[in-house]
């Protein structure tokens, strides 16, 4: 199954997709450690035809990857996903490949986005070096909200009770 972690910067994506990859044996493909891994520094973009190029690289991995092994989960990490055609883009290559999929979509309060950035960007604890909450509010201001079927998780509850929530949403 692919399953696409969505929600704005700072929600808590890459925080649940490496927790659920560890319960369930799935792999965790980042869009943000792809990009590291093809460019050097001074290649780093940030922009959209970059993202959209290393999501191409990710959905070939999944490919990869579950025709090795159709019983994997991939949690694609790293991007928003707050353009539908991002979305329709993955769905694509799922359907291509005879998986099922789902959209788990983070969600927290602006306060608590600001803080995670914040404190994220002073530790440089995040591969990508252009998070923070002017990035957050930029990508809220385009946000196409999501249409498919989803599940929101509340990142404000306790990691466990995220978990649990996604767990459910994957059987």
């Amino acid at each position: 199954m692919i399953v696409l972690l969505a929600g704005l910067p700072g929600t808590g994506k890459t925080t649940l997709a490496r927790e659920l990859a560890l319960r369930t044996g799935g792999r965790l493909v980042s869009k943000d450690l792809i990009r590291r891994a093809l460019f050097s520094a001074d290649e780093v973009e940030y922009s959209s035809r970059q993202d959209d190029f290393c999501m191409t690289v990710i959905t070939e991995t999944a490919g990869y990857l579950l025709r090795q092994d159709s019983k994997h989960f991939i949690f694609l990490d790293g991007r928003p996903f707050s353009r539908r055609y991002q979305i329709e883009n993955v769905l694509g290559a799922a359907a291509s490949l005879h998986q099922p999929w789902r959209i788990l979509e983070c969600v927290c309060t602006e306060e608590t986005a600001k803080q995670r950035l914040n404190r994220q960007s002073a530790s440089r604890e995040h591969p990508a070096e252009n998070r923070n909450y002017e990035l957050y509010l930029a990508v809220k201001s385009r946000f196409e909200a999501i249409t498919l079927p989803k599940t929101i998780i509340d990142t404000e509850q306790s990691l466990e009770e995220c978990i649990q929530k996604a767990l459910a949403a994957l059987a």
